[in-house]
């Protein structure tokens, strides 16, 4: 058996910061026209029905509900849906991707990558291509504080799991990385 499968439904992501008031971007976020507040939430997550489902449940009393409902709606993802969201990433290690497309949020969130040696590099860029090669998708990790040394230690212990395992692994990691998005989304 598998022991590294994930239930997606029970994510223990990062942990908002509830004692930051979010109030006045909770009304704004409410306020916003429907198709506004869709285009903020595919930024966190680019799975379009999650996005609808979210958008459709304000108004928000607080981040805390906010972030319920985003878990509850992601946990009903498809595969489709699941991979729907996984294309909104790039792949980690292809530096060129990250400067290009994300030059603000997906830098930060690639965590120290950008101060690996080349050869761990070389090795994350290789494992990533079997990785995609073997699953039919990018590898998803939570990279915020971690180091390349430390995701390339993630990708080379997934690589051998199943793709069932990878997509419900991928899952759980792409609602931490929403729960980021949305809370820096409503810390502004």
């Amino acid at each position: 058996m598998d022991n590294s499968k994930v239930d997606s439904s029970k994510v223990d992501g990062p942990k908002v910061e509830s004692v930051r008031d979010h109030a006045k971007s909770i009304v704004r976020f409410n306020g916003l026209a429907a198709a506004d507040a869709r285009t903020e939430l595919i930024g966190c997550c680019q799975c379009g029905r999650w996005a609808e489902t979210v958008a459709a449940a304000r108004p928000y009393n607080d981040l805390l509900q906010l972030m319920s409902l985003s878990r509850d709606a992601w946990a009903k993802s498809t595969e489709s849906e699941i991979l729907e969201a996984f294309k909104g990433h790039p792949q980690i290690g292809d530096l060129q991707a990250l400067r290009n497309k994300y030059k603000d949020t997906a830098t930060a969130e690639q965590g120290q990558i950008s101060e690996a040696d080349e050869s761990t590099l070389l090795r994350l860029r290789d494992q990533n291509i079997a990785y995609r090669e073997k699953f039919g998708f990018i590898f998803i990790v939570c990279a915020t504080g971690k180091s390349a040394q430390e995701m390339l230690d993630l990708l080379e212990a997934r690589i051998n799991n199943s793709r069932a395992t990878e997509l419900v692994n991928g899952a759980a990691e792409q609602m931490k990385i929403t729960e980021i998005r949305l809370n820096n989304l409503l810390s502004k």
